[in-house]
């Protein structure tokens, strides 16, 4: 792993907040320093249990995992935070570097895979990547050919009217769309979109409202188990 000689890099944005979660201990110090004179804010976690709790209850512009972590392996720690609604970019830091483990990593939800032995230099690279297309589609999701704008709460494309959602149809068709591959029970969207107080059918009915407004395939139905994301 080669040291990088300078840090003039102007697309640096100031002080980035990074979660690194590795346990091995030398390579994790090493990387603490590296990244912080590269101006990033670190917070490690040495096991994946505790970066799960770091993931979900701080705000970081990007997070560095590895795989063989103890507590929670790092794949599912992965699973478990897109499951959880979170967005941030993840950058697979690991040893396991098979086409099957990288398949398996970005199919988990990470955007990128950078197997050790590494150069700094391309790690630096490929998280200054990860944060220039986050920051530009942070408030957005793609939708097949239509984006959902969550700051807004409608949906655009380029060539239809923009169709404006109310804030509960935008909550849960985001939960979706962060998560496209991934079946929802009706209870869990039902505790994360909407209040204790709401009736059991409250799901079917804006899963409708939703289908209404953008077609019926836009939500599928998985019989027996729940909801994913369709085709927008």
């Amino acid at each position: 792993m080669a040291r990088r000689e300078s840090s003039d890099d102007g697309e640096r944005a100031a002080h980035p907040s990074l979660l690194l979660v590795e346990d091995d201990t030398k390579l994790s110090e090493l990387l603490v320093l590296l990244l912080s004179d590269e101006g990033y804010r670190v917070d490690l976690a040495r096991d994946g249990h505790t970066g799960l709790h770091r993931a979900l209850t701080g705000e970081y512009s990007v997070m560095i995992i590895d795989r063989g972590l103890p507590a929670v392996e790092g794949v599912d720690l992965i699973r478990r935070l897109r499951a959880q609604g979170q967005v941030t970019p993840i950058l697979v830091l690991t040893a396991r570097g098979t086409t099957a483990d990288r398949v398996e990593g970005l199919d988990a939800g990470a955007e990128d895979y950078v197997v050790k032995p590494f150069e700094i230099d391309e790690l630096l690279a490929r998280l200054r990547a990860l944060q220039r297309r986050h920051t530009d589609h942070s408030d957005r999701l793609n939708l097949g050919d239509r984006q959902l704008d969550m700051v807004n709460r409608r949906v655009f494309s380029a060539v239809d009217p923009p169709i404006e959602l109310s804030g509960r149809e935008c909550d849960l068709l985001y939960i979706l769309a962060a998560n496209p591959s991934r079946v929802f029970t009706r209870d869990e969207l039902r505790g994360r979109v909407f209040d204790a107080a709401d009736n059991t059918g409250v799901v079917e009915t804006y899963v409708y409202y939703l289908r209404r407004k953008l077609g019926r395939d836009v939500i599928q139905t998985v019989h027996g188990l729940g909801y994913r994301m369709g085709s927008a």
